[in-house]
C-alpha cells in the first residue's frame, strides 16, 4: 500500500503544484491588469484637473487681456481695443465653460463654487467696470480705476484659492497613483520569492508601466507650465516663425518671440533671449512677452519700453544672476517704417534683395545696468525681410568647435529662401546641420517679409 500510494502521492502533489501554479499565474495577470486600468483611470483623472489647471492660467491670461484692452481703449480712443476686448470676453466665457464642465465631471464642489464666484465677479467687473467706461471714455475714470482694483484683488484671490484646490486634487490623486504602485511593487515581489522567472516577467511589466507613466506625467507637468511664443498674421506682411529647443526632450526654453497688433497699422515686435535653458526659463518667457504688451499698450516709443520693462524685471524676478537680451520695435504695416531698440541683442538683420545688413545694438542688456537706450528707425520696402533670432544662431558651432558668429548668420540669411516661414525652417536646418544635428543653445527665428498689397506674393 505503501509503495502504491507513494508514486500517487507525487502525480497528485505534480497535479496540485501545477494547477496551483497555473491558477496563481491567472490571478496574477488579472490583478496586473486590473491594477493597470485602476491606475489609468486615477491617472486620467490627474489629466484632467492638471488640464484644469493649464485652462485655469489661460482664464486669469483672458481676464489680463480685457483689462489691457479696456485701458488701451480708455487711453487712445481706438476701436481696436474694443474688439480686442470683446474677442477677449468672449474667449474667457469660453474657457471658464470648458473649466466648469471638467470640475463637474470630477465632483469638486468646492471647486466649483470658487468659479462661480470668480465668473460672478468677472461679471460684475464688466457691468460696472467695462461698460461704463465704454460708454462714456471720455468721463473722469479715478472712481473706476479705484473700484477696478477692488475687483483685481477679490478676482486674484479667487484665482489663487481655486488654484490650491486643484493642486491638492492633483496631489492627492498623484498619491493615489503612487500608493497603487507601491501595492502593486509589494505583490509583485511577493511572485518574485514564490515562482522566480512569472515574477521577473511581471515586474519587467511593472517597470515599463512606471515609466510610461512617469513620462506622461513630466510631459503634462511641462505643458503646464510652459507657454508657446506666437505671432498673429500682419497686413501687406508674410510672417515666419520656427523655435528649436537645446533640451532634446523639451519644446521650451529661454527664447520668446511675439508679433502683437497694438493698432489696424501697428505692430509690436519682440525677440529675446532670456539666460539659461529649459523649462524653468520658459516660465520667465511668459513674464517677458506679457509685460512687454502691457507696456506697449502704453508706449510706443521702443526705447521707453525697454527702459521701463529694465526696472521692472529685476524687482519682479529678484534673481542678481538672471538677464536678458532683448529687440523691441514699432512696425508700421502702412509706410513699413520700422522703429526700434536693441538691449544687447545682436542677431537682428534686414534683408534687401541679395545684401543683408545687421541691426545695431542701441543699449546694454537687460538687468545688468541702468543705462539710456536709443530709438532708431528704418524704413523697409517691398521684398525686404526683418530677420530676429536668438543667440542660437551666431553662437551655433560646427563639429570642429568653430562659432558661426555674425558672418556666418549674415551668409546663410543671404543664401535662404524669400518667403518668410520657408527662411525661418531654413535657418534652422542649416545650424542643425552645421553642429551635426545638435543644438548648443535654443534657437528661435522670427521674419516678416513686407509684401505690399499682395502683387508681390509670388
Amino acid at each position: 500500500m505503501v509503495k502504491t500510494a507513494a508514486p500517487f502521492a507525487r502525480i497528485t502533489g505534480t497535479l496540485l503544484l501545477t494547477a496551483f501554479l497555473v491558477v496563481a499565474l491567472a490571478v496574477a495577470v488579472q490583478g496586473a491588469f486590473q491594477t493597470r486600468a485602476q491606475i489609468a483611470a486615477t491617472f486620467a483623472q490627474q489629466s484632467q484637473i492638471q488640464e484644469a489647471q493649464i485652462a485655469l492660467e489661460e482664464l486669469l491670461r483672458l481676464q489680463i487681456d480685457e483689462e489691457n484692452s479696456l485701458r488701451g481703449y480708455s487711453l487712445t480712443h481706438d476701436p481696436f481695443y474694443v474688439a480686442q476686448y470683446t474677442a477677449a470676453a468672449a474667449q474667457f466665457d469660453a474657457k471658464e465653460r470648458s473649466i466648469r464642465q471638467i470640475v463637474e465631471t470630477q465632483r469638486l464642489p468646492r471647486v466649483a463654487q470658487l468659479l462661480t464666484e470668480y465668473g460672478r465677479l468677472q461679471t460684475q467687473w464688466r457691468s460696472e467696470i467695462a461698460v461704463p467706461l465704454l460708454r462714456h471714455p471720455n468721463e473722469r475714470t479715478d472712481e473706476l480705476d479705484k473700484r477696478n482694483k477692488v475687483f483685481s484683488d477679490y478676482e486674484t484671490r479667487a484665482v489663487a484659492a481655486i488654484r490650491v484646490e486643484l493642486a491638492a486634487t492633483n496631489d492627492a490623486l498623484a498619491r493615489s497613483t503612487q500608493a497603487q504602485i507601491d501595492r502593486t511593487s509589494y505583490v509583485r515581489a511577493f511572485w518574485l520569492l514564490v515562482f522566480g522567472l512569472l515574477a521577473i516577467l511581471l515586474n519587467a511589466y511593472r517597470t515599463r508601466l512606471n515609466r510610461e507613466l512617469e513620462e506622461e506625467r513630466t510631459t503634462t507637468e511641462i505643458l503646464q507650465r510652459a507657454f508657446r511664443s506666437e505671432s498673429v498674421p500682419l497686413p501687406h506682411c508674410e510672417v515666419g516663425t520656427a523655435y528649436q529647443s537645446a533640451s532634446s526632450h523639451l519644446a521650451v526654453g529661454g527664447d520668446v518671440f511675439d508679433v502683437y497688433r497694438l493698432s489696424d497699422n501697428l505692430a509690436l515686435v519682440l525677440i529675446a533671449d532670456v539666460s539659461g535653458k529649459g523649462v524653468d526659463a520658459a516660465v520667465l518667457t511668459a513674464f517677458i512677452k506679457f509685460t512687454i504688451r502691457g507696456i506697449a499698450l502704453r508706449r510706443r516709443d521702443p526705447a521707453a519700453i525697454l527702459a521701463e520693462f529694465n526696472t521692472a524685471f529685476p524687482q519682479a524676478v529678484e534673481n542678481p544672476y538672471l538677464f536678458v537680451s532683448m529687440f523691441v520695435g514699432v512696425l508700421d504695416t502702412d509706410s513699413f517704417a520700422l522703429r526700434y531698440a536693441s538691449a544687447g541683442h545682436d542677431s537682428a538683420f534686414v534683408r534687401r534683395s541679395e545684401t543683408v545688413q545687421q541691426l545695431a545694438v542701441t543699449g546694454p542688456v537687460l538687468g545688468v545696468m541702468e543705462e539710456p537706450f536709443e530709438t532708431r528707425q528704418i524704413n523697409l520696402g517691398f521684398g525686404d525681410v526683418l530677420v530676429l533670432a536668438t543667440d542660437g544662431l551666431t553662437e551655433a558651432r560646427d563639429r570642429n568647435g568653430r562659432q558661426l558668429r555674425e558672418s556666418g548668420a549674415i551668409r546663410l540669411i543671404e543664401q535662404a529662401p524669400a518667403h518668410a516661414q520657408a527662411l525661418a525652417d531654413e535657418l534652422v536646418s542649416r545650424v542643425r546641420a552645421i553642429g551635426g544635428n545638435n543644438l548648443r543653445d535654443d534657437l528661435a527665428i522670427l521674419a516678416i517679409r513686407i509684401v505690399g498689397n499682395g502683387a508681390d506674393r509670388a
